[in-house]
């Protein structure tokens, strides 16, 4: 099969653990002739920079599929009354500092100093929320909201279907969109649970892994 599309996520993917650019990435990405999509849980206006920055077209999965853009902005923001109150709540049991208030549409996102397993068992009172860890930060979200759904719908935006890409990533976020592409490919940082979910793991890790997977894929054919 050839396939139409990339969507790449960002953190620990395209850039290290530090979130350093790793330009081998950046290269792999812009040898390509396909439309690559960014998909990262970061708000809009930062993936709308990654995407200056590494060439990539304008279309864009951003908040963990929360938010997408093609041509249009379209996102909803019905959730965020539930995460809201699920995020008070765990003010009473945990010190949160909240990222990005100002500009995040559809979830909640929190630095990464306290302690998201008990979080989320403590979150047992909200079975329509759900906390994440990318490795990053920590997102409180709706368990309806992922990067597959973010997938679908900016897919159907392109003309296209969600096999028509391959999906790249390395954290638990990725699984969805992973799962709803056509092919997935997990970096080889990748978290355990992803590496199980996608059809390829590369030896190489961040963008090494990116470059890797391009090559594996231009030699088949599959991409162009």
């Amino acid at each position: 099969m050839q396939f139409k599309a990339i969507a790449v996520d960002v953190d620990g993917t395209i850039t290290f653990g530090d979130r350093r650019l790793d330009c081998r990435a950046v290269g792999a990405l812009r040898s390509l002739s396909l439309p690559v999509v960014i998909a990262t849980g970061n708000i809009l206006c930062f993936a709308r920079a990654a995407a200056k920055l590494l060439g990539t077209c304008s279309t864009l999965i951003a908040e963990n599929g929360g938010v997408v853009e093609c041509e249009k902005v379209e996102y909803d923001t019905s959730h965020m009354k539930e995460c809201e109150e699920a995020f008070e709540f765990l003010k009473d049991h945990f010190e949160l500092e909240r990222l990005d208030s100002e500009y995040r549409m559809t979830e909640i996102c929190l630095r990464r100093d306290f302690d998201v397993q008990e979080a989320g068992r403590s979150l047992a009172g909200f079975p329509k929320v759900m906390i994440v860890d990318t490795g990053f930060a920590i997102h409180i979200l709706s368990r309806s909201i992922n990067k597959g759904r973010g997938l679908i719908k900016v897919a159907k935006m392109m003309g296209l279907e969600a096999k028509d890409f391959v999906a790249i990533g390395d954290s638990p976020n990725d699984i969805e969109m992973i799962k709803a592409s056509g092919f997935g490919i997990a970096v080889g940082n990748a978290h355990p649970d992803l590496k199980k979910a996608a059809d390829m793991v590369t030896e190489g890790e961040y963008g090494a892994g990116v470059e890797e997977a391009v090559g594996e894929l231009k030699r088949r054919g599959e991409i162009r």
